[in-house]
């Protein structure tokens, strides 16, 4: 599996991007006897259609890739990623790619290089690229590698990655850009105060953690705090079997902030990066938490758990408030937290929490810029009062099916400590495969916070 670009002055056929109403304007430019196969073939221009036109050797002279019309390519994204899975091996060099679509364009190109390959052999793109003329390469390779990493973890099963191996990704991740990581485990995350943290994951085999990675000594402070449970039985609170299938996606949120974190420090972001991720399973055992308990978090407030299989927004309490205690000038959590917001949007689109218009205003037009599509749902404050159930200070899970997405968000408001905050209530999954997009663990708003933040922080 190569995201790289082929070298700018490897020999490459032309590959030509043609929409429809732009063919037979093409058309007239060719030699005859282009013109006569292209139109032998029925090539229409008909988005990701490709055509390959022989040379007089019986070689390939050029690629056509279809560019359907401005209908057909609003449904979609990455149509240059479809053309090159469906080219033969070979270095191209794109012609007719619109300018404002090039960078998209071709980060699109390399992501239809991936493949999560470590139990078994897959075929992707075989098609190399030499980079667009203007496309910054060596920017799309950075942020394509945090893709893949993203990608990577999330597809890895729980066996081979419970919060011990994240953890260890999380160290490889830093030894390679130079940043430093601490962690506290097991029964220490009680003698530190993180008990929420240590609450849900202590019925797992493995010993629940905290890491804790810093880097840049200078600039803004940023602060993510990603979901890190490796897997979710939902607890005493047991999920169907239906419904457990895709649990080992569940730290998403911690493989996105760390494939953030990759892209942040490869290219050199002028701020103070903390990386906070709580790593749990939630587990079935004869110390689990219960329905019922009343538990005491980080920064004193009393939580009451009415199911144990909300379990996400306990152990981002405990580290939100944590990082809150460091003042950041920006603090983002990122969780696969609720299944109310797929409900709401979908798998395809980000919903995202702030109380900052700038922020929003900044990430939306980012987020349109590199076709990463988020959506902004409110911090309701009038919601508030569905998550204070009365015996304690906070709901886990507030009965009645309402809301579920802007009530998890309001509780983990409740840890951020008044700061510039933000929250992702991702997916993390692709149900079906797409252009650049395989069936399977995908990386959701990190490319438009990368292309926001040096807005938002002023950089």
């Amino acid at each position: 599996m190569s995201l790289r670009f082929a070298a700018p002055d490897t020999p490459a056929l032309p590959l030509h991007l043609v929409a429809e109403e732009a063919l037979e304007g093409w058309l007239t430019g060719q030699a005859p006897e282009v013109a006569a196969w292209v139109r032998a073939m029925g090539f229409t221009g008909a988005l990701g259609r490709v055509l390959v036109v022989p040379d007089a050797a019986g070689g390939i002279a050029m690629g056509l890739g279809g560019y359907g019309s401005a209908t057909s390519r609003a449904r979609g994204r990455f149509h240059l990623a479809g053309i090159a899975a469906a080219l033969p091996a070979g270095t191209y060099r794109v012609a007719g790619l619109p300018e404002d679509q090039a960078e998209t364009e071709a980060l699109g190109w390399l992501l239809s290089h991936y493949a999560y390959e470590r139990y078994r052999d897959q075929s992707p793109a075989k098609a190399r690229l030499v980079a667009p003329e203007g496309v910054d390469a060596a920017r799309l390779e950075i942020i394509a590698a945090g893709e893949a990493l993203t990608r990577d973890l999330i597809n890895t099963p729980a066996n081979d990655l419970g919060p011990d191996a994240l953890e260890a990704a999380c160290a490889a991740i830093a030894d390679q850009q130079g940043a430093r990581v601490t962690c506290v485990r097991g029964e220490d995350l009680l003698a530190q105060n993180f008990p929420l943290i240590h609450t849900v994951g202590r019925a797992s085999a493995v010993a629940p953690r905290l890491m804790d990675m810093r880097w840049g000594q200078s600039g803004p402070k940023l602060t993510l705090v990603g979901k890190g449970v490796c897997f979710d039985t939902g607890g005493l609170n047991l999920k169907p079997g239906s419904s457990m299938g895709l649990m080992k996606k569940d730290m998403g949120g911690a493989a996105t902030v760390l494939g953030l974190a990759h892209m942040i420090m490869a290219l050199g972001l002028p701020v103070q990066l903390r990386v906070l991720i709580p790593a749990v399973e939630n587990a079935v055992a004869g110390n689990a938490f219960r329905p019922g308990d009343i538990l005491t978090a980080r920064n004193g407030l009393t939580v009451e758990v009415n199911n144990t299989d909300a379990e996400g927004r306990l152990v981002l309490a405990d580290a939100l408030s944590y990082g809150a205690e460091d003042a950041p000038d920006l603090m983002i959590s990122m969780a696969t937290l609720t299944g109310a917001a797929r409900v709401a949007l979908g798998p395809d689109l980000a919903p995202y929490y702030t109380d900052d218009t700038r922020f929003a205003g900044a990430l939306e037009a980012a987020a349109a810029r590199v076709a990463d599509p988020v959506w902004r749902l409110p911090f309701h404050t009038p919601y508030e009062a569905m998550i204070e159930p009365g015996i304690a200070d906070l709901d886990n899970a507030p009965s009645g099916g309402f809301a579920g997405s802007i009530t998890a968000a309001l509780f983990l408001r409740r840890f951020a400590g008044g700061l510039n905050y933000s929250h992702f209530d991702i997916y993390g999954w692709t149900p079906s495969a797409a252009p650049a997009r395989p069936k399977g663990g995908v990386g959701m708003g990190a490319r438009a916070l990368l292309e926001a933040l040096p807005e938002v922080l002023g950089l």
